[in-house]
This record gives structure tokens, sequence and C-alpha cells, in this order.
């Protein structure tokens, strides 16, 4: 089953998506910000990152680096989950580390098939409780 680690600041973002994302039948995995995201990463071995990029005490992009700095972490797949979807945001997650990325709103669809498609390239499978 896969874990993933949802990183998101507003309380109602995480648990509309925490609560999709369960019922599919996947683990969920919360940080409320960036610091406790690079934490869990750590710690708690999850599949995949959802990582909102504006979150307090450190921000997605800077909690990405330190991801990728980790040897232990720095192959964790990661999609960034943003409102800000110019361009130049997109690069700047991408120059971050992230594997990909969705805008906010989040299309649970896309989002589905965006993590699949992540998952995928490393090697992995997108699996959820039966």
């Amino acid at each position: 089953m896969t874990r993933i680690l949802l990183a998101e600041d507003n309380e109602d973002n995480f648990n509309m998506l925490a609560r999709r994302l369960s019922r599919q039948g996947f683990i969920v995995i919360g940080a409320e910000n960036g610091e406790i995201a690079v934490e869990k990463a750590a710690s708690e071995s999850p599949d995949i990152i959802l990582m909102d990029i504006s979150m307090p005490v450190m921000s997605g992009l800077d909690a990405t680096r330190e991801i990728r700095d980790n040897p232990a972490t720095r192959s964790l797949p990661i999609v960034a989950l943003t409102a800000h979807v110019s361009k130049k945001d997109r690069d700047s997650c991408f120059d971050a580390g992230c594997d990909a990325f969705e805008g906010k709103p989040i299309n649970f669809r896309n989002l589905m098939e965006t993590m699949s498609n992540v998952l995928a390239i490393k090697g992995k499978q997108l699996i959820a409780a039966s």
C-alpha cells in the first residue's frame, strides 16, 4: 500500500485531500510545514511526497532542497502542489528538485495520474488497499 506524505499547512486543504486519498486506500502522513515534512520524509519512509510550496517555518521549496540533500531521502518522489502556476513558479519547483507539479485547486484525477507517472519513473507503483 502506498504511503503518501502530504505536506500542507492549510487545514481545510489538508483534510479534503487526505480524506480523498484515504478513501482510495492510501496511507496519508501529514506535515503542517516544511520543517516537519523534512523530518517525516526521513522518519516515516513515504513512497511519495505531495509538497505544498507556500508553508510557514520552511517553504516547500526549501524542504524539497533539504530532502534532496539527504542521501537517505534524495530519491523520494516529490510532487509540488501550489496555486502559483506561472512558468517561473513551475521552473522554481523543478529547480528545487520536485519531480512533478500540480496546480491548485487540485484536480484529483490529474493528481492521481501524476503520482502514478512519477512513481512509475522511480520503478514503483501507486498501490491502494483493496
